[in-house]
């Protein structure tokens, strides 16, 4: 009887872990505003601007679910000479019911001139992932059943990332992929391991003048991992006299959002941008939630300054 208790606790268990991961929709972080930071998923992105910048983002999806994601991440990348190199360091925290995961990457790119308005950036990163599970979490039918589950404790797997990044003062593209390699995210004896999948990421976006005081700047993001629907996110901004930012975004048979921001001063922008969900988990949760703040400091090189879109 413990035996078939024990058995019927890790399949639930399993189940729910897979449950989670397959509605999450990715085994990457998911993040809405991401034509801020392309460094999060782009290592060619490091060095593109014209100085350091420093970017920190919390998200909570799925509010008043239990168990569903929160990310916390925090990026810093700096052009390193005029001769083109670009370098980054990203932290990630990323947490989904039993599953607590940080990743510490670093970016290094090299930016070359095509002409005198559009570079291209190649970029390199590396990463190290740390894992734990712990099992104690999960809701079993029977608590006082002597159930034994090892957790998995600070698992170690390292990674390395690639991309291009082209762009200019008004319009950028990139493709990317953060993790080349397939790796077990669940490697343990009493759960079926289940592997990480391969995700290829294609940005872009432009920036139109509509007047003096006002800019437009439409942006698409698409995801394309093995054995899942392709995710494709269309966002659309505008820009009021270099102050406030108001837009939307539509993550295909997903959520829709709104998006505001505000520059505080030269070098300090923040956002903020709500998403609903447009499946049946709607009836489950409460939106996500995503803040951001962004520190720019300009001038150090003198290479192509995008606009403050990207």
């Amino acid at each position: 009887m413990r035996l078939n208790n024990k058995i019927q606790t890790i399949l639930l268990g399993s189940f729910a872990l897979l449950c989670m991961l397959q509605s999450y929709g990715q085994q990457d972080p998911q993040y809405t505003q991401y034509m801020y930071n392309h460094s999060m998923i782009n290592p060619a992105y490091a060095g593109s601007q014209d100085g350091l910048n420093i970017f920190g983002l919390y998200r909570a999806q799925w509010v008043g679910l239990e168990g569903a994601p929160k990310t916390a991440t925090l990026s810093i990348n700096t052009p390193l000479s005029q001769s083109g190199l670009g370098l980054g360091v990203n932290f990630t925290n990323d947490n989904l019911g039993v599953m607590d995961e940080n990743t510490l990457s670093v970016d290094l790119s090299y930016a070359i001139d095509l002409n005198y308005q559009y570079k291209l950036a190649f970029g390199l990163k590396g990463s190290a992932n740390i894992l734990d599970v712990n099992y104690s979490k999960l809701s079993i039918y029977n608590p006082t059943d002597p159930v034994v589950v090892e957790d998995i404790k600070n698992k170690f797997t390292p990674n390395i990332g690639a991309g291009l990044f082209l762009y200019a003062d008004r319009a950028y593209a990139g493709v990317s992929v953060p993790n080349l390699f397939t790796r077990y995210r669940y490697n343990d004896d009493a759960v079926k391991t289940m592997n990480q999948e391969l995700h290829v990421y294609l940005t872009g976006g432009y920036v139109f003048d509509v007047n003096p005081n006002l800019q437009f700047k439409p942006a698409t993001l698409i995801k394309i991992e093995q054995g899942s629907p392709m995710q494709v996110d269309l966002s659309a901004n505008f820009l009021f006299a270099e102050k406030l930012t108001v837009g939307a975004a539509y993550r295909w048979d997903a959520s829709i959002s709104g998006l505001i921001g505000f520059q505080l001063s030269k070098q300090i922008f923040i956002g903020y941008s709500y998403d609903a969900e447009t499946t049946k988990l709607a009836n489950y949760q409460n939106g996500s939630h995503e803040i951001f703040m962004q520190f720019k400091l300009f001038n150090v090189f003198k290479r192509v300054t995008p606009p403050r879109f990207f």
